[in-house]
């Protein structure tokens, strides 16, 4: 026998309607809202390049670190004296050459963001000019010279597509590389090249 439905055990099959499922609705529409609010503000959209940010970003002072780094690179090192939108941002002291050799030279390296948000690294190094821009690019292709300050340095391309000058003034290597462009390459060789020592 069929019930009816207005018979107490009735069941309607059909959507509830009325202020609570209404009520309801909203509830589960403002959660799925908060969700996604949460998610888009955890993400952003930036096309072209990474911003940085200019205000955050590690300092170093490179006469110091370059000072500290010159009697285990055993070679006198230069200190360029760069404009303020240039940041010093690293610094270290790394080998050119496989591990557990005997005598292997020693490079510094010291790194600058340009007035454009791109880097630019400095290595000094005795190193042999093949195993100082391998160590630097891993697998390097010549690419022909540049000149600055009077100087012709060699250039190559790294593997990632970054590009390296390197030049030879008195038995020291010094390379330039990065992503900066060839008018901030050309600055920091130059600076470079007059650049005094450390002390």
């Amino acid at each position: 026998m069929a019930t009816s439905p207005s018979d107490p055990g009735a069941r309607d099959p059909g959507p509830r309607s009325g202020p609570a499922a209404l009520l309801r609705g909203f509830v589960v529409l403002g959660v799925a809202v908060l969700l996604l609010a949460g998610l888009l503000r955890a993400c952003s959209f930036a096309p072209g390049q990474p911003e940085v940010d200019r205000n955050s970003l590690p300092r170093v002072d490179p006469a110091a670190e370059l000072r500290r780094a010159q009697p285990s690179v055993g070679v006198p090192l230069r200190v360029p004296t760069l404009p303020p939108d240039w940041i010093a941002q690293s610094s270290d002291v790394v080998l050119v050459g496989p591990p557990g050799a005997t005598a292997v030279p020693r490079a510094a390296r010291v790194g600058w963001v340009t007035p454009e948000d791109e880097f630019a690294r400095l290595v000094q190094s005795d190193a042999d000019e093949v195993a100082l821009v391998t160590s630097e690019a891993g697998d390097p292709t010549a690419a022909g010279t540049a000149e600055a300050g009077g100087r012709t340095w060699v250039t190559h391309t790294g593997r990632r597509g970054e590009t390296l000058w390197v030049t030879d003034v008195d038995g020291v290597r010094l390379l330039v590389t990065g992503s900066a462009p060839v008018e901030r390459f050309r600055q920091l060789a130059e600076a470079t090249l007059v650049a005094p020592f450390v002390r």
